[in-house]
């Protein structure tokens, strides 16, 4: 991230709502600093996140983009727990961990760690999340301080390490299972020969090439 894009994202509320059309608000931050992106796409941050964008980028300021949303007072996400089944996809979609939960068990929200963010809403397949408002009369960042910013980028830091991380163990054991295959092919490959051998052991190490792949990329 150059030095310029750090500042800006410094100055983004750390929602990550995705709304400004990048994946996160580093991402927007970036294509704000490149001069791909202006500086009215961030519904969170309302107006007073475009002035604060505009005095570090030297651009007038705008009025919000309406394809990005409008400002609002901060949402926090609410779980029907009588509705939930537990299907986990909320878990996932959340980028500040804010759900807790696991699969079959009912899910709940919280309300410390939620950005109302919104992405849970659509996943959920029985519709059971439900935004209310969290803070009244107040829009954009006179909803939302910089620490719970703060706290909130930590928070997405922290899941987007343990998420590569996973990833990343995953790989391994997929390389050792590989690995441990070719060691004893016969036993793997129902004592198989010829023709039908050389196909085993083609599919077993072209698995592994694929899992040292995506291990060296990550």
């Amino acid at each position: 991230m150059s030095p310029l894009a750090a500042r800006l994202n410094d100055a983004l509320p750390q929602t990550q709502c995705t709304r400004c059309g990048y994946p996160d608000c580093a991402a927007y931050a970036q294509a704000i600093a490149d001069a791909a992106a202006p500086i009215n796409q961030c519904p969170p941050g309302g107006t007073e996140g475009i002035a604060r964008l505009a005095a570090i980028t030297g651009q007038a300021a705008a009025a919000l983009n309406p394809a990005n949303g409008t400002e609002g007072p901060r949402a926090l996400a609410v779980i029907d727990e009588a509705w939930c089944i537990g299907c986990t996809l909320c878990l996932d979609a959340c980028p500040t961990d804010a759900i807790l939960g696991s699969n079959k068990r009912m899910h709940t929200v919280i309300e410390l760690y939620c950005t109302g963010c919104e992405l849970c809403i659509p996943v959920c397949p029985v519709d059971c999340i439900s935004l209310e408002n969290a803070s009244g009369a107040a829009t954009g960042w006179a909803a939302w301080s910089p620490a719970q910013a703060a706290q909130a980028r930590e928070r997405y830091d922290f899941q987007r390490a343990r998420q590569v991380r996973d990833a990343m163990e995953n790989e391994q054991r997929l390389e050792a299972k590989a690995l441990a295959k070719l060691a004893d092919l016969p036993a793997h490959t129902h004592d198989a020969s010829g023709a039908e051998a050389d196909r085993k052991r083609a599919v077993i190490e072209a698995a592994l090439a694929r899992a040292k792949a995506r291990r060296g990329n990550g």
